[in-house]
């Protein structure tokens, strides 16, 4: 037990509701300090596909080596993967959509200045298009990576070898956006302050409680028998639980109408459960594919390329395509409850 549960314990609030409170009080302190990060040195796309993926996704790595270290059912690394990803790039954009409208041609305020603001209203839009630009590469990734995690499983397991091909995959990715960060803030003339460092060290420490609250849940669901919200729907809940930071984001900055964050941190957050997740619970025990393993893949890719397609064209997401991917949501959860 870490000691932030032991503390909690030994006061005797060790109950579901704590642990969900302080997941969510977390989260919500994470999310506070990530905003910070944009005026210390990152850039919108930036935060959303580097640093915000890690820390929204940490639960679901803690997932990983909570079921591999205590030999638990592996292919519930699956299934919490599969959910977490549909759920972020269906229901978690689809309502945001609906609500606000994601929309990445945001008018610029210099715009409204006059013929002073031109040089400056074409900076902006220059930076819009960038941003469009490393969302669309980030969508691409979504479909290589979907693609690649279903070859490697046609033949119904993920084995070793497999994982290290998911984890090299996504080692060169991170470094190529770390790259691309870096060769930003150069052009800027930009450098990261010390009060980056100093969010992102309250950022880990909101990291921390999550993955405190996260073990005890996982754990004591783990333990319960019968009905829906038992062990047997362990990878489904869990999924769920865990993208409750990604819908934080996602409605928070949708309100603000930062469309770039919004979008890059759910397409992102995709990649720590596929491939790294997936990986290295592959690299320590091999990992059987679930029944609607392909089918979760397909709606990924699926919703990867319509998203694509709306940041193309019609430059993000319009209102009304968050029915179309809110009821594909609700297709894939009843097919895949049918069939676990």
């Amino acid at each position: 037990m870490n000691p932030l549960a032991e503390s909690l314990d030994a006061l005797g609030f060790a109950s579901v509701w704590t642990y969900l409170g302080l997941f969510l009080a977390a989260s919500l302190l994470m999310i506070w300090r990530l905003e910070a990060l944009l005026d210390h040195g990152l850039e919108g796309t930036a935060l959303g596909t580097l640093v915000m993926p890690f820390c929204s996704g940490l639960g679901n790595l803690l997932f990983v080596a909570i079921i591999v270290g205590r030999h638990g059912p592996v292919q519930e690394v699956l299934t919490n993967s599969l959910v977490n990803n549909v759920t972020n790039l269906t229901l978690i954009l689809g309502l945001p959509a609906l609500i606000w409208g994601l929309s990445l041609r945001a008018e610029s305020k210099l715009r409204k200045r006059g013929a002073r603001a031109k040089k400056g209203a074409t900076t902006a839009d220059t930076e819009q298009k960038i941003n469009r630009l490393s969302l669309l590469l980030t969508l691409a990734a979504v479909v290589f990576f979907s693609g690649v995690t279903w070859a490697l499983g046609a033949d119904g397991i993920l084995d070793a070898n497999d994982g290290l091909v998911l984890i090299g995959l996504f080692l060169f990715w991170q470094c190529f956006q770390l790259f691309d960060v870096l060769k930003h803030n150069v052009r800027k003339n930009r450098s990261f302050s010390p009060m980056f460092y100093l969010d992102m060290f309250i950022v880990l420490l909101a990291a921390f409680g999550i993955y405190s609250s996260t073990d005890w849940l996982v754990t004591w669901l783990s333990a319960q028998k019968g009905g829906f919200i038992s062990a047997e729907h362990l990878g489904w809940l869990s999924g769920w639980l865990m993208v409750v930071p990604n819908a934080l984001i996602a409605f928070y900055y949708a309100s603000k109408r930062r469309a770039d964050i919004a979008y890059a941190s759910q397409v992102g957050d995709g990649h720590i459960c596929i491939p790294l997740g997936i990986g290295l619970c592959a690299l320590v025990t091999p990992l059987p594919v679930p029944k609607f393993f392909e089918t979760g893949l397909a709606l990924l890719v699926g919703a990867a390329v319509l998203h694509a397609g709306c940041v193309l064209f019609a430059g993000g997401l319009p209102r009304w395509m968050g029915w179309p991917l809110i009821a594909a949501y609700a297709w894939f959860v009843s097919t895949g409850l049918r069939g676990t």
